[in-house]
């Protein structure tokens, strides 16, 4: 007889690699601490998902934008109507329009206006990212919890059984209550991942929007040409 015993949980994770022990058996092993690190597995793939579509460049911020500003107004196309076209076309459309409406105010206003409208489209694209962030903190933890209720449950059948449990029923609950802890790192590492890769992305999309922004202030204010070309993208 091995030291581990042939039922051992190890052998369970080692099996399951090797695609002998099906996932619902190695859940099993991990005890009721793996509901909360499933549940917190399905919402950060759900969030990661929704944001990488969400947060595409294209979406966003879309290429040549203020070229076909640019030549509404030189065209004296720009109407409410073409204000509520820009306002739904993007996020960044959202700020542009903002600035356009009250263009005839000065560049103080305009700028303001604009400035209003990026604090809430940030807000908008930095949701759920907290929530992700929250989750990556939280999954390790709760698998560093399951591990410590499993050890406290192992040690307290020593306790009641007057400490004749041998090394391999030792061994074995031991493995048993590490599933959590290993389960909660695999939840936790690709959603601090992802958290900090989103977060980036935002912050270069935050960057672009206030480019463009610039570029249209000083452009409708007399004080840059932009090439017609750019809005036949």
């Amino acid at each position: 007889m091995t030291l581990f015993g042939t039922g051992a949980p190890y052998v369970k994770v080692s099996n399951f690699f090797r695609g002998i022990v099906t996932v619902w058996e190695l859940v099993k092993s991990g005890g009721w601490m793996m509901i909360p690190i499933i549940l917190s597995s399905i919402a950060a793939v759900g969030i990661v998902a929704e944001r990488l579509w969400t947060l595409r460049a294209s979406r966003v911020t879309p290429p040549h934008l203020v070229g076909q500003v640019w030549r509404w107004i030189k065209d004296k196309q720009l109407n409410k109507d073409k204000l509520r076209e820009l306002r739904n076309n993007s996020p960044l459309g959202e700020i542009l329009a903002a600035g356009l409406a009250n263009s005839r105010h000065g560049r103080e206003i305009m700028k303001e206006c604009i400035e209003e409208a990026a604090a809430r489209v940030i807000h908008e694209l930095e949701h759920y990212i907290n929530a992700l962030g929250t989750i990556a903190a939280m999954a390790p933890l709760l698998g560093l919890l399951g591990t410590v209720l499993g050890m406290i449950d192992i040690f307290s059948s020593f306790m009641g059984s007057g400490m004749t449990a041998n090394a391999a029923v030792l061994a074995g609950g031991i493995s048993k209550a590490l599933i959590t802890t290993a389960a909660g790192l695999m939840v936790g590492i690709p959603a601090v991942f992802f958290h900090r890769f989103l977060q980036r992305r935002i912050d270069e999309l935050v960057v672009g929007m206030e480019q463009e922004a610039i570029k249209l202030v000083e452009v409708v204010q007399g004080d840059r040409d932009v090439d017609l070309a750019e809005g036949r993208a």
